[in-house]
């Protein structure tokens, strides 16, 4: 455990690089803010945050991009106010950390066909969203009515129709019957590679086991790295068929769940009662 003036130095260094963004200060900026030297910040910056400082600016640097290209303005106007040197730096800063082009993004599905469908679970009420991918989108729900609201929040501007597509009766199937599927159930994955690193980790967590969030962080390669394992799995859009509620705290409780905490414990205990363990 860090003292509590490590803990104001990562502290001084965040704020730093959200006060600088648009300066896009480097690792020796940043060291000599809060006088260390750039190796021991590094080391503490990733240990802290799960990420370098670099890759922490990369995420400044787009999240307020999206808010630019949300708000009508150009990519290169966007690169510019975000202190880039131009329109293919940002295109390479949306790719790693948003998984999609700037102008994928500022489309948000615009033009693109969706087909939804809300439907009753063992674990309560559901919605899928199908593109012609495969399922982008599953999420429990409180109410059936809000199905077509859950939607429309996640995509906002896409062509949307109530309906069963193909993966989506297979979903149902699945769900109803409770077996595995003699065919994988298509999906379509959107993230950062990281994001899908983990989401993939995360298919590879057996029925009725549990794992905890710094395990699957040595299971990627990346043992320091549990806090941005936990933002991932947090983002993950696919509930149930990518088990993120198989992933709990290190000291054994299960923690949050993006689909309600009390949903996270029925679906692992129906899980571990189901597979004997």
């Amino acid at each position: 455990m860090h003292d509590s003036a490590t803990y104001q130095t990562i502290a001084r260094a965040i704020a730093f690089l959200r006060d600088r963004q648009s300066a896009q200060p480097d690792l020796a900026d940043v060291a000599a803010h809060v006088h260390l030297s750039k190796y021991h910040l590094q080391r503490l910056f990733t240990e802290w945050a799960g990420v370098s400082p670099k890759a922490y600016l990369q995420y400044l640097t787009t999240e307020r991009a999206k808010a630019s290209l949300l708000a009508g303005r150009s990519t290169l106007a966007t690169a510019y106010a975000g202190g880039l040197s131009g329109s293919s730096r940002l295109h390479d800063h949306f790719v790693k950390v948003a998984g999609c082009s700037p102008g994928d993004f500022a489309r948000q599905h615009a033009g693109v066909e969706l087909t939804y469908r809300g439907f009753e679970t063992s674990f309560g009420p559901a919605v899928a969203v199908e593109t012609p991918r495969g399922i982008a989108h599953l999420a429990f729900l409180s109410a059936p009515e809000e199905a077509e609201t859950e939607v429309r929040q996640h995509f906002p501007e896409a062509r949307l129709r109530s309906g069963t597509g193909p993966q989506t009766e297979r979903v149902i199937q699945y769900f109803q019957e409770q077996t595995t599927p003699p065919r994988p159930i298509g999906l379509d994955l959107r993230g950062t590679p990281f994001q899908l690193q983990v989401w993939q980790a995360l298919l590879r967590i057996p029925e009725g086991e549990a794992v905890a969030y710094g395990d699957l962080a040595q299971a990627i390669g990346r043992p320091t790295a549990s806090r941005a394992v936990g933002t991932a799995i947090g983002k993950n859009p696919i509930a149930y068929l990518i088990p993120c509620h198989r992933v709990i705290r290190g000291d054994g409780t299960s923690g949050g769940y993006r689909w309600g905490a009390e949903r996270k414990v029925i679906l692992n205990g129906w899980e571990a009662a189901r597979s004997g363990r």
